[in-house]
């Protein structure tokens, strides 16, 4: 009986599977670098690449179209990946990426087999000097991308030997137009707050938008601005909002009452701090100048809350400088 309702019920995949680019035309933002790749897996000749970038905006993603282009329906035989989930010390390098790096296959004409290391910046120093000298022996038949947060954490003489591509992060137009043709595809309901609120919480990483889109449509069935901070769990920018008018007025007392709401329904200093500071950098009811020196204050509080004192006196010593900013020097002599 189980197993039969089972196979009724068909299994979802998820939507940033679902929806993965399988060619570099259907990628999203970067124009520039993806027209770097286009180029090459036009012509062929793929030298070492280093991709780097924040999480969630294409950099895999790319790499293994352009894989998928370079090597047709050689691509299982061709391409090795290994992540930071599988085991990536020296004995691997030695061993396993070794290995395939001798094996015979049969690609297209002119084609490499190609070794993907995504999150390459989390192997160790040891590791990585093991893999250049890899890179040097198998460089006739091998190719190696690699795929990074940060790309100073990859030793020199491996950057050295490759192509280096940096990827921005998205614009809220490009992940906009992205999310639109999902909700469409997928007959998500959905207002234009909810949108907004996607791409305020997503902040460029489009796996995140679209997971959080997902999130949203299978709990509530609609995709509204509320429902959408309920499920990514985020201070709401309204209430940062309201908090930021009253320093504006220099009214610690609601500024100090709202903080005291977020504290209370469990949010931490750091996410307390971090949407201020989102909210304050688009905030257009205060000039110019208000704005530098409000982010002046955020960005110390922030550094104390980095470096370990994250409590609530912290936020509200915030919110009385940020009030303290808006009152005449000389109210404030004795």
């Amino acid at each position: 009986m189980s197993s039969s309702k089972a196979a009724e019920v068909p299994y979802e995949l998820p939507w940033v599977e679902k929806y993965r680019p399988h060619v570099l035309d259907d990628i999203v933002g970067n124009q520039e670098t993806i027209e770097r790749l286009k180029v090459i897996a036009r012509d062929g000749n793929c030298p070492h690449i280093i991709i780097s970038g924040m999480p969630g905006i294409g950099k895999t993603t790319s790499i293994h179209a352009l894989a998928h282009q370079l090597l047709g329906d050689a691509y299982k035989e061709g391409v090795l990946e290994l992540n930071a989930s599988d085991e990536r010390g020296i004995d691997v390098v030695r061993g396993k990426i070794k290995a395939f790096a001798q094996k015979k296959v049969t690609l297209p004409p002119g084609r490499h087999k190609i070794i993907i290391l995504d999150e390459a910046d989390s192997m160790t120093p040891g590791a990585q000097q093991a893999l250049r000298r890899t890179m040097e022996i198998y460089s006739n038949t091998t190719r190696f991308c690699l795929a990074c947060n940060m790309s100073n954490k990859i030793i020199e003489p491996i950057q050295s030997r490759c192509a280096i591509l940096r990827y921005a992060k998205l614009k809220d137009q490009e992940i906009l137009k992205r999310l639109l043709e999902i909700c469409e595809l997928e007959k998500v309901e959905h207002n234009d707050d909810g949108l907004t609120a996607l791409i305020f919480t997503s902040e460029g990483d489009m796996r995140q938008a679209i997971n959080n889109l997902q999130s949203t449509f299978s709990g509530f069935n609609f995709v509204s601005g509320d429902n959408v901070f309920k499920v990514c769990d985020q201070p709401h920018p309204i209430i940062i909002q309201a908090t930021i008018r009253a320093c504006l007025k220099g009214d610690i007392d609601t500024a100090k009452t709202k903080l005291n709401d977020l504290w209370d329904q469990g949010y931490s200093a750091v996410d307390i701090v971090v949407t201020i500071f989102r909210v304050v950098k688009t905030f257009d009811e205060m000039p110019e100048y208000t704005k530098l020196e409000f982010i002046r204050e955020i960005g110390f509080t922030h550094m104390r809350i980095l470096e370990g004192v994250g409590t609530l006196i912290q936020l509200v010593g915030l919110a009385a400088r940020l009030c303290k900013l808006q009152i005449k020097p000389q109210l404030l002599e004795p």
